[in-house]
Order: C-alpha cells, then sequence, then structure tokens
C-alpha cells in the first residue's frame, strides 16, 4: 500500500471491505456477470451508520438487491446492454458520492495511471496534444527514442502500428503509443513542409518525465529558481541537485515555483520540506478512521536559513499545500501568489481484482499548527448532493511559529497576494484552436535556427506576418459580450421586439467584430509571447520553454524583488531586523 497526498485531477478508488467477506453465493453469481469489482463496492454508499452487528447484514442485503437488479435489467430490458459499461456506470456513481479522489481503476486504465502518478512508463518520450482531432507532438525529450529518431514537434501522427487514428477513440491513440520496454512501435507522420508521409520506427524505453523541468540563476542576480510541476517518486532527489548545483553557482536566495502542481507522493513533501528545516521537526500528521500519523523529518537540512520564497496559485493542490503550509507554519518561507486550491485529504492505494487498482481516502492531513485546509466538506452534502466550501465563520485561527495568524479550511493563503493574470479571451481562442501551435511549426520549418533563448524575441515585422497568417484562418472568437448579444436576440424574437431592434444590434455586432479585430493590437504583448513560448518549444525543447517562460514572468521578477528587499522578506516573517 502506499500513502497519497494525490492530485485533485486524478480520480482513483478502494474496495472498503476490510476483513468482511462478501457471502459466497452473490460473489458467484457476480462473477457470472463479470462485475466482481462493482459487488466489492457496491454495499459502501447505501451503509448508514450501523453497529458492527447488523452492519454485515447491510452489506449482504445491499449486495443480493444489487445482484438480482443487475440480473433482472439485463434479462429483461428492451435493449442489450454491456454488462461492464453498466457496472462502471454504477461503480463511479457510488464512489462520486464520497469524493473526486476515492476510485476504482480498470486494468486497461492502470498503465496511465502508474505513469502519473511515479512519471515513468515505457514508450519513446514523446507528449501528444489533441487540436481539432488531430494527434498533434507537443514535447520531445532528449535523449530518448523520439528525439534520436526523428520525431519532431509539430508532427502530426496519423497511425501508430499501421492503425489510421481517425477510426479509433483518442485514449485508444494515447495507450497504442506505450507498451514493454524494447518493444518495437511504427508510426506515421505527417510533416508542415513535406508532401509525403514519414515513416518512423522506434524501440520503446523507460521513460521518466522529469518533475524538475528548471533550475536555473536569475540573471545577475544571487536568486535560485526552481520549478516543480508534480511530487512523483523521488522528485526530492532531483529538487535537491538543483538546489547543490544553484548554491555552487553562487545562489544566496531561493525562488521554488509550485504553481499548477496538483500534488502526489505525501513521503515527497516530507522530504522536500526537510531541506529547509532540522531533523526531528513534524511536517504533516494525517488523522482517520482507523489510525494517526505523524511525519517528522528524518535528516539533516541542506540549509535552514536560506531566504525562500515559494511561489503558489490556485492549481497548487495537496502535496504542494503540504509543502507550503508547513514552511509557512514554521516562519521559514515567504508564500506568494494566490490563494491554493484547498485539498486536504490523504488516500491509500492498492491492487485490486482483475489486474485492476483502488484508491481511498482514509484521512485527512494537518500542518504543524494544527490546520486542515481542505476547503470542500464531503462529509455534508446539500440535500441536492452538491458540496459546499468550509464557511468563515467555522475556520479557526492558528499561530505559526512565532505567532503569525494563519486559518484552516481554505487552502494556503498566501503571505503576499499577487492578483491572477488571465489570458485575455483572444489568446484563448488561439490557443484552443491551435493557431500558436500551428504557427510555431510552420516558423520552425522555415527557421533553421533561432537566436538564444535569453535574447530571442519576434521582431514586428514577424508579428505582422503573423496578422497576415490569421487573417486567412477561421478563427472562432467569442467573448461574454457576445453572448450576451445573441442572448438578447432571442429574447427580442421571442418577446417580438425583433424587428425593432434589429437595426441596432447589428450595428453593435458590427462594433463588436471591430473590437475583435483590434484584439490583435490591444493584446500584442502577450500574443507576441506566446508565439515565442511556442516556437522556443521548438529547437530548445522542455528546459529550453520553461526558461523562457519564467524569464518573463512578471510573478517571478516581482518574487525576485521581495527577496532583494531584505528589510521586507525579514517583516512578513517577525525576523530580527
Amino acid at each position: 500500500m502506499k500513502l497519497w497526498c494525490a492530485s485533485y485531477k486524478y480520480r482513483i478508488s478502494f474496495d472498503g471491505w476490510g476483513n468482511i467477506p462478501p457471502p459466497a453465493d452473490v460473489v458467484l453469481n457476480m462473477k457470472k456477470k463479470g462485475i466482481i469489482a462493482l459487488v466489492a463496492f457496491a454495499g459502501l454508499t447505501l451503509l448508514s451508520f450501523t453497529p458492527p452487528a447488523d452492519r454485515f447484514f447491510e452489506i449482504a442485503k445491499n449486495l443480493e438487491i444489487f445482484g438480482s437488479l443487475f440480473r433482472e435489467v439485463n434479462a429483461l430490458y428492451v435493449d442489450d446492454v454491456n454488462p461492464t459499461t453498466m457496472a462502471r456506470h454504477g461503480i463511479d456513481a457510488m464512489l462520486n458520492s464520497l469524493d473526486p479522489y476515492t476510485n476504482y481503476i480498470a486494468e486497461d486504465e492502470v498503465e496511465d495511471y502508474r505513469t502519473q502518478n511515479t512519471g515513468q512508463y515505457g514508450g519513446i518520450g514523446a507528449t501528444t496534444i489533441y487540436i481539432n482531432k488531430r494527434m498533434l507532438v507537443s514535447m520531445v525529450f532528449e535523449n530518448y527514442p523520439a528525439y534520436k529518431n526523428g520525431l519532431r514537434i509539430g508532427d502530426e501522427i496519423v497511425k501508430i502500428n499501421g492503425v489510421d487514428l481517425t477510426k479509433i477513440l483518442q485514449d485508444e491513440s494515447n495507450r497504442l503509443m506505450k507498451g514493454q520496454i524494447g518493444s518495437p512501435v511504427k508510426v506515421t507522420v505527417k510533416r508542415f513542409g513535406q508532401p509525403e508521409p514519414l515513416e518512423l520506427e522506434f524501440k520503446r524505453e523507460k521513460i521518466k518525465i522529469n518533475s524538475v523541468p528548471y533550475f536555473g540563476m536569475i540573471p545577475s542576480q544571487d536568486i535560485g529558481l526552481l520549478q516543480l510541476t508534480e511530487f512523483t517518486a523521488d522528485c526530492s532527489k532531483e529538487l535537491k541537485r538543483g538546489i547543490q548545483s544553484l548554491k555552487e553557482q553562487g545562489a544566496k536566495k531561493l525562488i521554488l515555483d509550485l504553481r499548477g502542481n496538483p500534488g502526489g507522493h505525501l513521503n515527497e513533501a516530507r522530504d522536500i520540506c526537510n531541506f529547509f528545516i532540522p531533523k526531528g521537526k513534524l511536517v504533516v500528521s494525517t488523522k482517520g478512521k482507523s489510525e494517526q500519523k505523524e511525519y517528522d523529518t528524518e535528516y539533516a537540512p541542506l540549509d535552514e536559513t536560506i531566504p525562500l520564497v515559494i511561489l503558489i496559485d490556485r492549481g497548487s493542490a495537496s502535496a504542494s499545500e503540504i509543502v507550503a503550509g508547513t514552511l509557512q507554519d514554521y516562519d521559514r518561507a515567504v508564500i506568494v501568489g494566490e490563494r491554493s486550491y484547498g485539498k486536504g485529504l490523504v488516500q491509500m492505494g492498492k491492487a485490486f481484482v482483475y489486474n485492476s487498482y483502488i484508491k481511498i481516502t482514509t484521512a485527512k492531513y494537518y500542518t504543524p499548527s494544527g490546520r486542515c485546509i481542505q476547503v470542500l466538506d464531503y462529509s455534508h452534502r446539500r440535500e441536492d448532493g452538491s458540496v459546499g466550501t468550509v464557511p468563515d465563520s467555522v475556520k479557526k485561527v492558528f499561530k505559526t511559529s512565532r505567532g503569525r495568524s494563519v486559518y484552516d479550511g481554505g487552502g494556503i493563503d498566501p503571505d503576499v497576494t499577487f492578483a491572477s493574470n488571465d489570458a485575455p479571451g483572444i489568446l484563448s481562442a488561439l490557443n484552443k484552436q491551435g493557431f500558436i501551435f500551428d504557427y510555431a511549426t510552420e516558423y520552425a520549418s522555415k527557421h533553421p535556427s533561432i537566436a538564444p533563448i535569453k535574447t530571442f524575441s519576434l521582431l514586428s515585422a514577424e508579428y505582422n506576418d503573423f496578422l497576415v497568417w490569421i487573417k486567412n484562418k477561421k478563427l472562432d472568437y467569442q467573448t461574454p459580450t457576445d453572448t450576451r448579444l445573441k442572448e438578447l436576440e432571442a429574447e427580442a424574437l421571442h418577446s417580438q421586439y425583433l424587428p425593432l431592434i434589429k437595426a441596432q444590434l447589428n450595428q453593435v455586432a458590427n462594433k463588436i467584430s471591430e473590437i475583435h479585430q483590434s484584439d490583435f493590437m490591444v493584446f500584442r504583448n502577450q500574443i507576441k509571447l506566446a508565439l515565442e513560448r511556442e516556437i522556443v518549444n521548438r529547437y530548445y525543447f522542455e528546459k529550453g520553454a520553461s526558461e523562457f517562460s519564467l524569464a518573463h514572468d512578471e510573478e517571478v521578477k516581482r518574487a525576485a524583488d521581495l527577496l532583494n528587499k531584505t528589510a521586507d522578506y525579514k517583516k512578513i516573517l517577525l525576523l530580527p531586523q
């Protein structure tokens, strides 16, 4: 078994039987229907709190009800039903009534799940995205088969081992790319500028996704910057190497970027906290139905005095919140950015029947000050089944080591808040419809090389070339204003006012269309930066893309300014001046 502060985006589960075996006759009948996994789960949701003597009867009764109902529906329903599909819907509906993190993972999904949580898989070392039903290569990792054998970012994969991807589902396409280490895979790709498809062949290797895609020094400063994207197995070792390298380069202060990091292994979070606080310090405690446990630091720290800023946002969850919350409680780091996601739950995972996998939420976790930052209260749903946030009226105040006030029930509140900068609508549309990606692919096909990352920038003439290019594309760009205008027109039609105001509505629509055209200049800097970032991907790959993004990141610049203002930094943490 493993303990996880699993990411909010991973959906996993657990059986809940304990040591109580299901009735033998029910198991036999359910096996015949091929739904033993659902049987193991089915009694859970229907149980109320009952004495142990009555609990077994409730489980057996509900399993018998479910099994009998399943047989009757299968026998009598007007159309043929797929037992596996119907059972899976039952499983998902049941587990969704608990929380988003308690899930069942079928055999054909286990490999993807392991990839998410270990960062390892058997593949060729490339990632893909789907845009307009096209499977496009979004990244190739250096020193892996994809890069060595000629696959390039921007290639469209049309066949895998001869299978036409237009004839299968997206999930099936993704699974075809992965397989046993050492096994071959043939890929047919369309490449911009090449008249005929290319046939490429690879031998799968063990791929390890890098959880620390970038670490480096901020130019002309003594500040090191590290980006941690997930808490996968051994990510603490990757981060440790980065910290040691930066200190060797002269880093006297550090910025740890946990923005968008959805979490992962609890033990990795503990080890990362241990880099900055002494041995024997409480990092996190977990409290559940069956046990309570404390996780203390186990080693001497790397550096327990180096000034540290941690960047978080609304996408920082779970293990990210443990690191941020623990170091905040010890007044060891200044937390900067947005309020975090608010996931204070821990999952236990184990192998399950028929090569499936399960996880269940078994505990809540608490930071050293005693706060649980879980924001949604799944144990007290409303009558309609929806889940509310923890009310401000019941949130409690806790104290850090130096007496600063922190609160539970709402994620990690940063010590210094930065307002989020959401992408403008025009940029979101360009990204979603693949025009930023496609333009970068065409640009790379015409330019064998570009300037170094630190100096690369599109010229004004090149941005104008993009504007000419996009004019020939069909960009579907609608703002909330467009939506409300259509709603107004529909309401006017319903109330028979439309003939009276149609001309005025057309004038407004035309004006909005003019504004849309001007958005390419109003948001020129944001669009240009997105183009540059995607172009840098093509030449400098993952590390270069991260370096470019962070070099142009306003929040990183503001975090560095805070570290450079020693008095302000110490004042926040109540350190002696």
